[in-house]
């Protein structure tokens, strides 16, 4: 088995009020108290209605074999959200797309950090993905109802299944309301 090394990563500390600070931690460092971090998940829908999702490999430290929404990651120091979640798509599934005009569809705190969802509607052929080896063992689409399943069925990571549902629900919209006000 060949060894794995990993590559230096720092990450960048944000207060409360996700102001940057000219604070970095290592990969894998605990983030002082006080202090957050930003992640970024991807999720790319067909018009079928399906997200594409990813099975981590086996030797992953955190949750090695489980399928997990498209794409996931952490935003390196000196990037924005939007750049991380350009550059982890790119990375973990070979595939570009162009998030200069996007934004989070929406963002979740955690303990630690900050976790930007965004939502993307693409029907990729997923025939000619490249997927890194290191990250991904394979993609397929499967729909909400198979990802509940595979949640149960303790194969897909355990978010919270309203996560997945919210993110079916604003695939094809912006916004909370149902009809536009003015």
């Amino acid at each position: 088995m060949t060894e794995r090394v990993e590559c230096l990563e720092y990450w960048d500390l944000y207060t409360k009020d996700r102001i940057r600070t000219e604070k970095r931690i290592k990969k894998g460092e605990s983030v002082p108290k006080g202090y957050f971090r930003t992640v970024v998940h991807v999720a790319i829908f067909n018009s079928k209605g399906e997200m594409l999702i990813q099975q981590r490999q086996d030797d992953k430290k955190l949750w090695a074999n489980l399928w997990d929404v498209t794409v996931a990651g952490s935003v390196m120091a000196g990037e924005t959200s939007v750049e991380a979640a350009q550059r982890e798509t790119l990375e973990e599934i070979g595939y570009r797309l162009d998030f200069k005009n996007e934004r989070p569809a929406f963002t979740i705190d955690f303990e630690d950090g900050f976790d930007d969802c965004y939502l993307v509607r693409e029907d990729l052929d997923i025939e000619k993905l490249v997927l890194r080896n290191s990250e991904v063992k394979a993609v397929k689409w499967a729909t909400k109802e198979e990802i509940f399943q595979m949640i149960d069925e303790q194969t897909f990571i355990s978010y919270h299944k309203a996560k997945i549902e919210l993110m079916f629900f604003l695939r094809n919209q912006r916004g909370t309301h149902t009809r536009n006000d003015k």
